[in-house]
């Protein structure tokens, strides 16, 4: 059974198109108009092993918060599709990624309930190139919000803005790419004991 999702969401701000293959190989086609924004949702496909389209044509004359958010909303959406009725996979994914100096830990529970913890070190750059920094913590409540799921991201240490923001990207892909995979011994079971995810 394929195991993907598609999501178009045009509003007066945004227009955008995810489309995402749980099973796939990495293979990404990123366009949002914002280019470190760009580069962590390539991360993502690429260490997630998910195939990943993403197209958004936002207000950026304005700013890119309305791009990134609605980008955010509708790959959690996708995610969210692309899992069907959960039967048979992990549920659970966790990863612990370095970069040089930063690290992230990534907890995921694919468990219907919308719920995120976000930590990471104060006092960041405000920006990297058009990326404003606070907006990875809005990135992943959108995500989550649309997505269902309970995410606990916590960047104990990093002082390079790119490197925090970036290890948390490949701890994310890797952590939800092991909790959606499918597993051997629960063919044909949902792993809940409350019948329902």
């Amino acid at each position: 059974m394929s195991r993907v999702g598609r999501v178009e969401r045009t509003t007066k701000e945004t227009s955008v198109l995810v489309e995402i293959d749980l099973d796939g190989t990495g293979k990404t086609d990123i366009a949002t108009g914002v280019g470190f924004y760009d580069h962590m949702l390539d991360q993502l496909g690429r260490h997630g092993l998910f195939d990943l389209t993403v197209k958004t044509d936002g207000d950026l004359h304005i700013d890119s918060h309305h791009t990134i958010e609605d980008t955010a909303l509708a790959l959690g959406a996708a995610f969210k599709q692309a899992l069907g009725d959960k039967v048979g996979i992990y549920r659970f994914g966790n990863c612990t990624v370095p970069l040089d100096e930063s690290l992230a830990q990534v907890t995921v529970d694919l468990s219907g309930r919308p719920y995120l913890v976000h930590t990471e070190p104060e006092n960041m750059a405000p920006m990297i190139g058009e990326y404003d920094t606070t907006m990875t913590r809005h990135i992943l409540e959108s995500f989550v919000a649309q997505a269902q799921i309970a995410l606990h991201v916590h960047v104990p240490y990093g002082r390079n803005a790119h490197h925090i923001v970036e290890c948390q990207f490949k701890a994310l892909a890797r952590a939800l790419r092991y909790a959606s995979e499918r597993d051997p011994r629960a063919a044909g079971i949902l792993p809940s004991t409350k019948g329902a995810l």
